[in-house]
């Protein structure tokens, strides 16, 4: 079960004007289930998007970065889950782009303007008659009334899961200049999820209007505030995708200044709609019976506290003894050690477990009971704060535990 995480209302997920979902099932690998989402996105919206750092990119990631290259646009985007159509070499890039001219021909626009999308088990050929097949499904839900209702991103966020246990979608609301302007999105992940980023999509649109030229640095903010920071297994994929779309229709002039206050007051509620979708990700993270956030303080720079932060949140042996709720804590010590900061003084180190002074200066606290240590770990939600005592930088990362049903889910995946 996930960790305090429950399934989206859809009564109150909103519609985003300029964006329309359809959703089918094209039993691309289970009969019966929901693994085909289409986005129609209407004209002149603009469109930011990063992908995946792993060096063996998924074919649908190369070719959305060929499609967003060529500068026409974006007007449809189509998803499919049970197949990740990476490893399948020159086969699965024709495969993604057939996938992308069949969407195309069908709303009448340039096949550059179309971007594909798949997740799913790597090195298996992609069922590609299925996905033609199901594509008018999928067309004709974008065509129907709901298409539009903030109920269909629930559909969607449904049709894009794969190990997740329940479907993530959220909704903000805010005003700018005077104006009403929604948000939503949707995501998936729960394993292969590490920085950089994870085995996981994430969409996320609003109505609000916002120069093109912002767009790259407006997404590649975002991910770096919530997606580049959460870790399940220390995995990364091949097919990470966070795409936003901002359509414009909101009735606002386009922000032209991130730093405008239109722009922060936006990014403020982008910024909590990819946090609470990351942070989804890790709370359903595969097997997780714990949150945990890792809070590094006292860093010389920003590169260091993450380096210190992912050691921690990456290390089986801190996950597993959070899982037992055992204070093992000499292993928290141990991964701030081996982080990579030559000139570290261990001396100076602090280590808090909730409210709980652990280490002072270096060494166990004085003051520290072990029953205390263990009574935070049994707790959902643990936050680790450790200082370094090297300056004033500041960094977060957010995991989840080891637990035996992580090893099961991953070794029955393909069954």
């Amino acid at each position: 079960m996930p960790v305090l995480l429950e399934r989206p209302d859809p009564a109150l997920l909103l519609p985003v004007a300029g964006v329309r979902i359809g959703v089918a099932e094209a039993g691309i690998r289970k009969a019966g289930r929901k693994d085909l989402t289409v986005f129609l996105i209407d004209e002149a919206a603009s469109v930011g998007a990063v992908f995946t750092r792993n060096r063996y990119a998924a074919a649908p990631v190369q070719v959305c970065r060929d499609h967003l290259a060529a500068g026409q646009g974006v007007r449809a985007m189509v998803v499919n889950t049970g197949n990740a159509n990476a490893g399948t070499g020159e086969a699965g890039l024709a495969d993604a782009r057939q996938t992308a001219l069949a969407v195309a021909r069908a709303l009448g626009v340039p096949h550059e303007q179309v971007l594909p999308f798949s997740t799913g088990v790597i090195m298996e050929p992609l069922p590609l008659d299925r996905l033609l097949a199901g594509l008018p499904s999928a067309l004709a839900d974008a065509a129907t009334p709901e298409a539009a209702t903030g109920a269909q991103w629930l559909k969607a966020a449904e049709g894009i899961m794969t190990t997740d246990t329940v479907p993530k979608a959220v909704s903000r609301r805010l005003r700018v200049a005077g104006h009403e302007v929604s948000i939503s999105g949707i995501a998936k992940g729960a394993g292969m999820i590490r920085p950089n980023m994870a085995t996981m999509l994430g969409f996320v649109a609003t109505d609000a209007a916002v120069a093109p030229g912002l767009m790259d640095a407006l997404v590649a903010r975002l991910a770096d505030a919530s997606f580049n920071r959460v870790t399940v297994d220390g995995d990364t994929s091949t097919n990470d995708s966070f795409v936003l779309v901002a359509t414009g229709q909101a009735g606002h002039a386009p922000i032209t200044d991130l730093d405008s206050a239109e722009g922060q007051a936006l990014l403020q509620a982008l910024t909590e709609v990819a946090q609470f979708l990351a942070h989804a990700i890790v709370r359903d993270g595969e097997g997780a019976t714990k949150f945990i956030t890792v809070q590094v303080e006292g860093g010389a720079n920003q590169e260091e506290c993450l380096k210190v932060a992912y050691a921690v949140a990456h290390s089986p042996l801190v996950k597993t003894a959070f899982f037992a709720s055992d204070p093992n804590l000499g292993r928290i010590l141990a991964a701030v050690g081996y982080a990579g900061i030559d000139d570290l003084d261990a001396t100076k180190i602090e280590l808090y477990l909730g409210n709980v002074h652990v280490v002072k200066a270096g060494g166990r606290n004085p003051d520290y009971r072990e029953e205390d240590g263990q009574r935070v770990m049994k707790a959902p939600e643990i936050l680790v704060r450790i200082g370094l005592g090297r300056g004033d930088a500041t960094e977060t990362v957010w995991t989840c535990d080891f637990s035996h049903d992580y090893v099961s889910i991953n070794a029955d995946y393909r069954s």
